[in-house]
């Protein structure tokens, strides 16, 4: 297939919620990719958090700027396997200043959880799978910057703007 610089591409927009996202809240729906060790998604976190919203979270690690993007979003998913995520979740964008293992673990204590099933599971085929599912599907809606957020299918990338806000006050 050939294309020239007037190719116009197109994406798709995210799929719909499912059974095994991370959602929390009420509200009209605002599904989030993000990554973990991205201070801006950190800031947004703050925000979106005081909002009346449905919030569907998806991972989008941008290993290129974050190193241990993938490895925060791994221990989120193991955390989930142990009914956590969310606290996880809150966690990490809430402390972004300790996010090496030793602080994965304490974290992972401070949690309840059974510390060798969340190295087991942060480690394993099935995270990794669901970890890089959310991030193909964010690249196919045409995520290129993190936070992106959709609300009714249309794109909202970066900080939520006094416009995005605006709709849920």
């Amino acid at each position: 297939m050939q294309t020239s610089s007037s190719t116009r591409w197109t994406s798709s927009p995210p799929p719909e919620p499912g059974p095994d996202d991370h959602v929390r809240g009420g509200g009209p729906v605002v599904i989030e990719y993000a990554d973990l060790e991205c201070p801006f998604c950190a800031r947004a976190h703050r925000i979106l958090k005081q909002l009346p919203i449905t919030r569907v979270f998806r991972h989008f690690p941008v290993t290129s700027k974050h190193p241990r993007a993938r490895a925060l979003a791994h221990a989120a998913e193991a955390a989930a396997i142990q009914g956590r995520f969310w606290e996880m979740h809150d966690s990490l964008l809430e402390d972004q200043a300790h996010i090496d293992d030793p602080h994965l673990w304490a974290r992972a204590r401070g949690l309840e959880l059974d510390l060798e099933r969340f190295e087991s599971d942060r480690r394993s085929e099935p995270v990794a799978k669901r970890v890089e599912r959310d991030f193909q599907s964010g690249i196919r809606a045409g995520v290129a910057t993190t936070p992106t957020q959709f609300v009714d299918g249309a794109a909202h990338p970066g900080l939520p703007s006094d416009r995005f806000l605006e709709r849920f006050r």
